[in-house]
């Protein structure tokens, strides 16, 4: 078979070797296919009775990690772990630990005359409470300290 210009088509690429120029007579570092080995640096042959190892099939399974979610106090928008719908939080308030430092803070100053119980009537000043408005769970909680 000839190419249209008169050439002749190769049955075969060049090899490595041909295509880089290595010297095929300088000895090399390691073995060449079709040289024998002398054995130096060369693993043990298998065992006869050891088995080959099995190709098994390699099962790929993907799994989805959820970025933690962080609650403060304002709703946010997540998928609720109890119903696995896309919701938007709940809120609601309870009194905290600043909340209580407050009013004994307050009560220092001297306002024991019942000014000592502003504090529980500041949602700023609670802690918050992150509920799914379609199943009620508990999805997190937010403390003021």
């Amino acid at each position: 078979m000839s190419a249209p210009s008169g050439n002749p088509v190769p049955s075969a690429p060049p090899s490595y070797e041909e295509t880089v120029g290595i010297n095929m007579n300088y000895p090399h570092p390691y073995p060449v296919p079709g040289q024998k080995p002398d054995g130096k640096g060369m693993n043990p042959p298998p065992y006869m009775g050891q088995p080959l190892p099995a190709n098994n099939p390699v099962t790929v399974q993907t799994v989805y990690v959820q970025q933690p979610v962080v609650f403060y106090d304002r709703p946010i928008q997540m998928c609720c772990p109890s119903c696995n719908q896309m919701i938007v939080t709940r809120l609601s308030y309870d009194t905290g630990a600043l909340t209580w430092l407050s009013c004994g803070g307050l009560c220092l100053l001297g306002c024991i005359a019942g000014c000592c119980l502003i504090p529980f009537c500041i949602d700023a000043l609670k802690d918050v409470d992150h509920t799914c408005p379609k199943c009620n769970a508990l999805v997190g909680s937010y403390k003021r300290l």
